[in-house]
């Protein structure tokens, strides 16, 4: 498996991970997700894939995004690894 471009949690491109990426149980990189999302080998966020939507729609915003372009930076995110339905 290759190197993710974006984290398979949140969708934010792994290269604007101040620490990147986040870290597997082990302590290594994880190369899927970034930081924000996954620490230690656990999700920092228990949550649904809506509220994940919600979250980074929110935090898009206070950066200064329009809204529709934080609604369609984040339109994807159910076909991220971490939301697929297996």
């Amino acid at each position: 498996m290759g190197t993710n471009k974006m984290c398979q949690s949140c969708g934010m491109p792994l290269g604007k991970d101040p620490a990147g990426g986040g870290t597997n149980a082990d302590g290594t990189k994880s190369i899927m997700y970034c930081s924000y999302c996954y620490q230690k080998g656990i999700f920092t966020r228990n949550c649904t894939v809506q509220e994940m939507q919600t979250f980074c729609k929110d935090k898009l915003k206070e950066m200064g995004f329009p809204g529709f372009m934080a609604w369609f930076m984040t339109s994807n995110l159910p076909r991220l690894e971490r939301w697929k339905k297996k």
